[in-house]
Formats: C-alpha cells, sequence, structure tokens
C-alpha cells in the first residue's frame, strides 16, 4: 500500500475532531476501556449489539434457574460417581442469564488469556502503522493511530463473543478455565431456542447440558490447570511472528463508508482469524501441545456426558444426534483460532472423545481420570492418537 505525503497545511486538525459527534462518542468509548492492549469496553458493547440480533431474549424466570439449579446438582453426584474426580469443595453457583449477560461474563473470563495475544497483535499494528505513516502527517495524527489496536481489538473480541452469544448453552461453551471456576452461567434463550428447533424434552436438554459444565469445573478447578493452559498459550505467543505485510494489505483497499468491507478486514467472518500468524517447525511443536490440551479436556467432557446421560436420560440417542448436528457447523475454535492467531480445528475434539472411549474400553474410568493428576499425565497429541501410548506410559 502507497500512502502519499501529508498536503502541507491540510489535512484534519486532531485536536477540533473532538468536536465531531462521531468522535465525542468514541472518545467516551476509548475513556471507557482502560488502557491494556484490548478495549474492553467497546467488546461488551460490540459483543452486546451483536447477541441482540439473534432475536427475543426475555429476562430468565425464577422457574429457570431452579430447574438449573437442580440439574447441576443432579449432574454433581453423576459426574463424580462415574468418574471419580473429587469435585470442588466450593458449592457451585448456578445462574440463568440473557446473552448480554453471558457476553459480559466472557469478557471478564477470558482478558487474562487475550491480552498477552493482544500485546502481540498491537505491537504488529504499531510497526505497520509506523511504516505506513505519510510524510508530513500531522503530529497529533500518530496518537490516534496508536488508539486503533485497541479499538480493533475489542472490536474483534466483541463479534466472536456476541457471535458466540447467539448460540452459547453455557459458560464453557468457551472451554477454556477461568481464573474462577465457582459460578456455572446458562443462556437460558438458546437453551430454550433448540429446546423448541427440536422438540426435545427440556429438564432432559438442560441436564445434559449441566453434565458437561461440572465435568468442566471438576477438571479445570484443579490447581495446576490454569497455569498450565495460559502456559501453553504463552509460549506460543511468545515466538509468534505476525504477517505484517499481510495484515497491511487486508486494510490497504478498505472503503471506509462501507461497513462491511471494513469487518471483513477485521476478520469478522467465521473461520478467518485478524492474525496473519507465520507457523514454524517450532511453532507447530507449541501448537500441538495446545491441541493436546484441548482434545483431552473437550474430549473427556464428552466422553463423560455421554457415559452418564446414556444411562440417566431416556431421550438420550436424540438429544445426542441433535448436538452432533448442533456442532457440525463449527470446523475450528473460534476464541484460539480468531482471537488468539491458534489454529485448533474443531477434529482435535474428536480425536480426544475417540481417546478417552478407548482408554475406558481397555481399563475403566478411573484410569482415565488420571490424566487430570497432573500436567505430565495429560496425554500429548500422539497419544490422544494412539491410546496404547498413553497407557502404556500410564498404567
Amino acid at each position: 500500500m502507497s500512502i502519499p505525503p501529508w498536503p502541507a497545511g491540510g489535512g484534519p486538525d486532531p485536536e477540533s475532531l473532538g468536536d465531531a459527534p462521531l468522535f465525542r462518542e468514541l472518545q467516551r468509548v476509548l475513556a471507557g476501556g482502560g488502557d491494556g492492549p484490548v478495549n474492553w469496553e467497546l467488546a461488551r458493547q460490540v459483543g452486546v449489539a451483536t447477541a441482540a440480533e439473534a432475536g427475543s431474549d426475555p429476562a430468565p424466570e425464577d422457574a429457570d434457574r431452579e430447574g438449573l439449579e437442580a440439574a447441576v446438582r443432579l449432574a454433581e453426584l453423576q459426574v463424580a460417581s462415574a468418574t471419580g474426580l473429587e469435585p470442588p469443595g466450593r458449592l457451585a453457583t448456578v445462574r440463568a442469564v440473557r446473552r448480554a449477560g453471558w457476553v459480559a461474563d466472557q469478557t471478564a473470563a477470558l482478558r487474562g488469556l487475550i491480552e498477552p495475544a493482544a500485546s502481540r497483535m498491537g505491537e504488529a499494528l504499531s510497526q505497520a502503522m509506523t511504516e505506513q505513516l505519510p510524510e508530513g502527517a500531522p503530529a497529533g495524527l500518530g496518537g490516534i493511530l496508536a488508539q486503533l489496536g485497541p479499538l480493533l481489538q475489542g472490536s474483534q473480541v466483541g463479534q466472536v463473543l456476541g457471535d458466540l452469544a447467539t448460540r452459547a448453552f453455557a459458560g464453557h461453551d468457551v472451554a477454556v478455565p477461568r481464573a474462577e471456576e465457582d459460578d456455572l452461567v446458562f443462556v437460558v434463550a438458546n437453551l430454550a431456542a433448540f429446546e423448541r428447533d427440536w422438540s426435545l424434552d427440556a429438564t432432559e436438554l438442560r441436564t445434559s447440558v449441566a453434565l458437561r459444565e461440572v465435568v468442566y469445573r471438576a477438571t479445570f478447578s484443579r490447581p495446576w490447570v490454569r497455569p498450565h493452559a495460559i502456559g501453553l498459550v504463552d509460549d506460543f505467543l511468545a515466538t509468534m511472528r505476525i504477517d505484517v505485510a499481510g495484515l497491511m494489505e487486508r486494510f490497504a483497499t478498505v472503503d471506509p463508508n462501507d461497513p462491511e468491507a471494513f469487518q471483513r478486514a477485521l476478520g469478522a467472518g467465521e473461520e478467518d482469524p485478524l492474525f496473519g500468524t507465520v507457523l514454524d517447525d517450532e511453532q507447530r511443536l507449541k501448537l500441538a501441545r495446545i491441541q493436546a490440551f484441548v482434545g483431552a479436556a473437550e474430549g473427556h467432557a464428552a466422553h463423560v456426558v455421554a457415559t452418564v446421560g446414556s444411562r440417566m436420560l431416556g431421550s438420550w440417542p436424540r438429544l445426542a444426534e441433535a448436538l452432533r448436528r448442533y456442532r457440525e457447523t463449527e470446523a475450528s475454535d473460534p476464541v484460539f483460532s480468531r482471537l488468539l492467531g491458534i489454529p485448533v480445528d474443531r477434529q482435535v475434539r474428536a480425536t480426544g472423545r475417540s481417546f478417552c472411549d478407548a482408554v475406558v474400553g481397555a481399563s475403566d474410568e478411573a484410569i482415565l481420570a488420571r490424566m487430570w493428576d497432573d500436567a505430565d499425565a495429560l496425554p500429548s497429541l500422539p497419544e490422544l492418537e494412539e491410546p496404547t501410548l498413553w497407557l502404556s506410559r500410564t498404567v
């Protein structure tokens, strides 16, 4: 992209921009977004606005929360009995929320995971802006452009979370460990819509979702899990290289009057990340460790839900088929792929599920649960693909 020199004596006065209504609103959002690499206030606003496009989202009633709490308490007993995993010492708080509440919950939960990646992206954006700044541009323009990174990333985070909020059932639809695993959050409008669309028994669907949430809480609340997961991501990001030239090319032809073109440049497509990461052999090894963690966690949850659900839910075959079709459209994990620049194919979930089924088929649930003893006990990607390797190391 070639930008001509700034016209002598021309161009906007950065100080006068504050008098324009659009820029006054922009300044308000900037002021509330904090000083970090992501404007989280913008992320929340974009997420809520995007989620609102899904239509009706009435406030949950007391009966919704009471029914979900009963489902969670039953699930806690069943998961502990089936897996032998000790539940966390604290009793989970059950919350029934609207889609906007889910967005707010996720922006808080994912902040510590996303910001390191956003910092790397901010550095790349800053480099690109510095290289492309026209000769003779007003001094104040650099300050305006410096704030573009947090705005771009806030918009991207909000777009992804808002899109997810239109179909998420609960908090662990984004299956990453949080700083606190005390709350179990359920999106009532999405559960009700899925029940209606598939003519499902409401109690049994909500029980199956509660089972999954309880499994994630039982595993992710272990003290070593969150530091280990963040360490894997940080290790990948520490040596991540971003395709700056490709990044600038995306914005070179954007028409500022075309919102859809701007969203395409931001990577708002389902599988299109804002990051243009460059993978070498070292990065592929680090990526494999992240994929192994995701595959083990999601595969284990899917295995336990199927094991317990098939035993206690009369409509389980119908539920399982509906949920399978529901997940078929997710080719990749949107949080890892679109927000962290880490390509995690959804196939790792299927590989993890097959691994868990095979381990239990050759041993039992107690042996499988050993993978949550510590970080060294987790299966590697080759072990996920060939469970006998893990069994020979573990048993």
